[in-house]
This record gives structure tokens, sequence and C-alpha cells, in this order.
């Protein structure tokens, strides 16, 4: 479920949403990292500064989840990324998870907006990737025992790590992890509900 071995041309076919998120988040950042004032323009323009989004630059809170702060900030979420969302982008689909994978990362967006102050800026995915997280804990709390292995014994002990992980790292942004975990698995649990109806 989570072990990768399609080669770059399967995995773009296989997986397009998935695809144009990690080729979207690679090239932003990209952009933001050239030297001198096109770099700086860039990233400022597109991260989410609370202040500024309040004066009405609303696209802020959906331009942030594709900045990241450093390499390593978008090296990590993109592993995440290609190694958790393939399973779920097969299981319901690339427009479901589309849809899914913006929300999560609106909805936690938004709760940096509401619950911090006009000073505070957010960059990086992993709001939408906590989401993620949350469609797998829709799916574990509807089919407990007959859920797939994997989502017990690896998703549910990663979920927890990554919760309590975020409380102690530095410079994470809580509300926003914690927003999109709960958007993930609010909106999990409408779309799973609906098919074990069905």
């Amino acid at each position: 479920m989570f072990s990768r071995n399609e080669s770059l041309s399967q995995f773009i076919r296989l997986y397009p949403v998935i695809s144009f998120l990690v080729a979207a988040n690679l090239l932003i950042h990209i952009a933001t990292q050239i030297p001198g004032e096109i770099g700086f323009t860039t990233f400022w323009t597109l991260a989410g500064v609370n202040g500024l989004i309040a004066q009405g630059e609303y696209w802020r809170l959906i331009s942030s989840v594709f900045v990241h702060a450093d390499w390593w900030h978008l090296i990590f979420n993109m592993f995440a990324l290609i190694i958790f969302s393939p399973a779920l982008e097969r299981m319901i689909g690339s427009f479901q998870y589309a849809i899914v994978y913006t929300l999560a990362g609106l909805i936690a967006s938004t709760m940096t907006f509401v619950f911090q102050g006009p000073a505070y800026t957010s960059v990086g995915a992993s709001g939408a990737i906590f989401g993620v997280f949350g469609l797998y804990a829709a799916i574990y709390f509807i089919y407990r025992e007959r859920a797939p292995m994997e989502i017990r014994q690896v998703m549910l002990p990663l979920i927890i790590i990554s919760v309590i992980m975020t409380f102690f790292g530095s410079n994470i942004n809580v509300i926003a992890h914690l927003g999109g975990l709960a958007a993930g698995f609010f909106i999990g649990m409408f779309i799973f509900q609906s098919k074990k109806r069905t």
C-alpha cells in the first residue's frame, strides 16, 4: 500500500493529481529560491501573511500551501505526499482526492488566519498532508478491524506520533496541522460512509 515501485512515467499516469502537486510545489519553491528580487517577491506574494489576508488578499489561503520555507521543508512534505497519498488517489479517484487535498489545505490556512495574529506568516503543505492523514483515520474509524493492515499498523501510529511531534517541534503551525487533520477526518467520514452504504 505504501511501497512505491512504479517508474516515473507509471507514477505520473497512475497518480496525476499527486504528480501535479509535487511538480507545482517544486517549481514554486525553485522560483522562491531565485536570488534577488524575483525569489523574494514570489515568496512574499504567495505566503500566508495574516495581516495581508485581512486586507483582502484571500488567494494566500491556498497559495501558501504551495510555498515552503527551505529545501528540507519541501522535501519532507513531498516525501509524505509521494509515499502516503497514492493509495488514496487510487481509492477515491483523482477528482475527489484533488478536492479533499485542496479543502484540507484551505481549511488549515483559514484556521491559521482565524486563530493567529495579523503578524503571523504560514507556509507549507503540511496542513493538506495532515488532511491526508485524517482520511486514513476516517477509514479506520468506519471499518475498524476490516481496514487494511497498513492503516492499522503504519498509519495510526504515524498519525499519533505526528500529532505529538506537532506540539514539540519548532516553527510548526500547530493550528494548521490539527485543522488539516480534522478536515480530512470529517471529509473522509462523509466519503467513506457514503461508499459503505452503496
